[in-house]
């Protein structure tokens, strides 16, 4: 689209709207200036992004340019495509994402197959118990969930607003299992009930200092109480190393993902806490240190 002075005298097809479109992002610095024209057109349109191509001639009218043309804009100040859109694809489900949540990212998916990899098909000893500490949209428990239905579910925020998002996106995706959504902090909510056979969480993990170089689109929309781990990253990490052993049943699993820097830090304090046993760490796919696993020890003397 050049001046709006020139769009009248102009016919702007699906596919002549998308090569403009890719060429203005490419212009801006924008990554994957071609899919993003795509997803932003199809969602303008509100149509899948096969049929851009097979109404690739379709001719689009002024309405229809001028709700493109404030999706561009939005996207060239460097808003995330997700919240623009307002949905992003995580495991196998659509999540509904605003400003109040943290974005999904695929890295996160690993701490998904970690959980799913110990957590059984079926449990003869009956449901398992399983919390997600800082649920966000509910990316990680709503996967875990859609997976194997029979447990029960526990999700915790500190952000009512976070909450109803998640909450939205159980709906919305259809799961069935028992999903309780409950606001607080960490394990705030459960102290002295050992209750959990696996507790997942994403908590904070950058370094304050590190925040603001970050890319705009984190800096400038997504939500710092997700993001901030305060000095070292590590605040939230350390808090909950030292609360799970009271919410852990013996043997229970204990998963989090965190910086791709951060193994030794946190292998050197889940040591230190002496209750945790098969410390590990699973790499993501661009084969960074992601998710660290452990299990809560049994204590000498107990069976």
């Amino acid at each position: 689209m050049k001046a709006d002075s020139d769009q009248a005298s102009q016919v702007w097809t699906i596919v002549r709207l998308l090569a403009w479109t890719s060429d203005y992002f490419s212009t801006h610095g924008i990554d994957s200036p071609r899919l993003t024209a795509e997803l932003l057109l199809s969602h303008s349109l509100s149509m899948k992004r096969l049929d851009l191509y097979l109404q690739h001639d379709k001719p689009l009218g002024p309405d229809e340019l001028a709700r493109f043309k404030t999706l561009i804009k939005r996207r060239k100040d460097r808003e995330p495509v997700a919240y623009i859109t307002g949905s992003k694809g995580f495991w196998t489900l659509d999540l509904g994402v605003t400003s109040d949540v943290l974005i999904p990212r695929p890295d996160t998916e690993c701490l998904v197959e970690a959980a799913l990899r110990i957590m059984p098909e079926t449990n003869p000893d009956g449901p398992l118990r399983v919390v997600d500490l800082g649920t966000g949209s509910g990316a990680i428990v709503l996967s875990l969930a859609s997976e194997r239905p029979d447990n029960l579910y526990y999700t915790v925020d500190i952000s009512e607003k976070a909450l109803v998002v998640a909450k939205k996106n159980k709906a919305a995706n259809g799961i069935d299992a028992s999903v309780s959504f409950i606001r607080g902090s960490w394990f705030g909510p459960f102290v002295d009930q050992p209750v959990f056979d696996l507790v997942v969480s994403n908590p904070p993990y950058i370094p304050s200092g590190d925040i603001q170089g970050l890319e705009p689109e984190i800096t400038r929309y997504e939500p710092m109480l997700a993001l901030d781990g305060e000095r070292d990253g590590l605040a939230c990490i350390r808090r909950i190393l030292s609360e799970a052993p009271v919410c852990l049943k013996d043997g229970g699993w204990l998963m989090m993902e965190t910086g791709y820097d951060q193994k030794q830090a946190v292998i050197s304090l889940a040591e230190q806490a002496g209750c945790y046993g098969d410390i590990d760490y699973i790499r993501d796919a661009a084969g960074h240190d992601r998710v660290v696993i452990m299990r809560k020890m049994t204590p000498p003397g107990r069976t």
